[in-house]
Order: C-alpha cells, then sequence, then structure tokens
C-alpha cells in the first residue's frame, strides 16, 4: 500500500496537466503557449462541442467538423500539423526549452456570415507524462512487471533532471536580465545626476555673468 501511495505521488509530481476550455468561432484561431524544457513528451486530448441555436445550448459533440493542430517551436519550426476530428488526441516532442505556441482551427468550409457557430474546445495537455500499459503489463510475470515500472521511474526521473536543468536555465536567464536591468538604472542615474550639476553650474555661471554686465556686483 506504502509502494502504491509513493508511485501516485510521483506521478503526480512529475507529471504537468494543464485542463481548461475556451470558446472561439467556427472560422477562428485560437492559439496557447506552453513553456516547455527539452527533450519532453507532450500528450493532448481535446473534445469540440458546437453551439446549437435551437436549443441554445453546446451540443456533445461536433459530427462533421475536424480541428487543425499546429505545434510551434520557440524557433518558429512546426513540430506538428495534421487534421484530426472533432475529438482526439495529438503528441509531440519538444526538441529545445522554452515557449511552444499550441494553435487550434476548425476545418468548417462555410462562408464566415453564415458560419457563426460558436464552439467551445475542451483542453487536457500534459506534459511529460510516461504512460504505463496495464495490459501489457498484466501478462508478465512479477519481475518483468518490476522492471517496466522500474523503467518508467527511471523515465520520469530523466524528466525530473531536464525539468530541473531548463528551470536552472530560467533562473540564470533572469538573474542576468535584473543585473542588466539594474546596471543600466546606475547607469541612467549617473547621467542624470551629471546633467542636474551641469544644468547647475550653467545656470550659476549665466547669474554670475549677468550680474556682472548689469555691474549689480
Amino acid at each position: 500500500m506504502k509502494s502504491k501511495l509513493i508511485g501516485f505521488l510521483m506521478n503526480f509530481w512529475i507529471s504537468f496537466s494543464l485542463a481548461l476550455y475556451f470558446h472561439m468561432g467556427e472560422r477562428e484561431e485560437k492559439c496557447i503557449i506552453e513553456d516547455i524544457p527539452s527533450d519532453t513528451l507532450v500528450v493532448g486530448n481535446y473534445k469540440v462541442q458546437r453551439w446549437d441555436l435551437h436549443t441554445h445550448d453546446f451540443l456533445e459533440s461536433a459530427p462533421g467538423l475536424g480541428m487543425f493542430v499546429t505545434v510551434t517551436s520557440p524557433t518558429g519550426e512546426v513540430l506538428l500539423s495534421k487534421l484530426y476530428g472533432p475529438q482526439g488526441t495529438f503528441t509531440f516532442t519538444s526538441y529545445i526549452s522554452g515557449e511552444h505556441i499550441i494553435c487550434f482551427q476548425s476545418n468548417s468550409t462555410r462562408f464566415v456570415v453564415i458560419a457563426g457557430s460558436k464552439l467551445r474546445i475542451h483542453l487536457d495537455i500534459r506534459v511529460g507524462e510516461h504512460f504505463l500499459d496495464e495490459s501489457a503489463i498484466q501478462a508478465k510475470d512479477k519481475v518483468n512487471e518490476v522492471n517496466i515500472r522500474l523503467e518508467n521511474l527511471i523515465e520520469q526521473i530523466h524528466h525530473v533532471t531536464r525539468e530541473q536543468e531548463y528551470e536552472r536555465e530560467r533562473e540564470e536567464k533572469f538573474r542576468k536580465t535584473s543585473e542588466e536591468t539594474n546596471s543600466n538604472i546606475l547607469w541612467w542615474a549617473i547621467v542624470q545626476t551629471l546633467i542636474l550639476i551641469s544644468v547647475g553650474i550653467w545656470q550659476i555661471k549665466s547669474l554670475r555673468d549677468f550680474f556682472i554686465s548689469k555691474k549689480l556686483v
């Protein structure tokens, strides 16, 4: 029981899941941004619901409607561009750390004036999750089952290591940015001080010359 609890907590801690839903027009494109470490498996599940004008509610599904899913890396390279059905699963692996853009757009061919239906997209994105084939595990003996679970645990540990390295890279980048900002602020303060001193000296000299010219001193 204790080992199962530890395994559950490990799976909960290691894999990051983002579950949400959003609305979009039938001819509209919507994108989300995911900050993903390098060499990380990303699995996304989605479901499309279409607004029904008669019932004034979303239907359980959107038959006949497909969904283009496009994934772009931080360098602008397209990692995935594929047409799926009204409900599907897409996967991709990041090869570089950074913000990945995941876009959704329906394949509706109706005119914009006619295609006024609203869509609701249910989206569940899992980052760095490794799945175990339970049916395959049950077919194995106990020794093989332990080996399979151990291999999966090792993969998860590697993912944690990559995640920590990515966080260190982000922390280092943020620290450098902060240092550069502080340095710029310091130099700007020095420049402002020099300008104020120069203006003050110029004003004093101008007043002195004015008084001398008027023979007030």
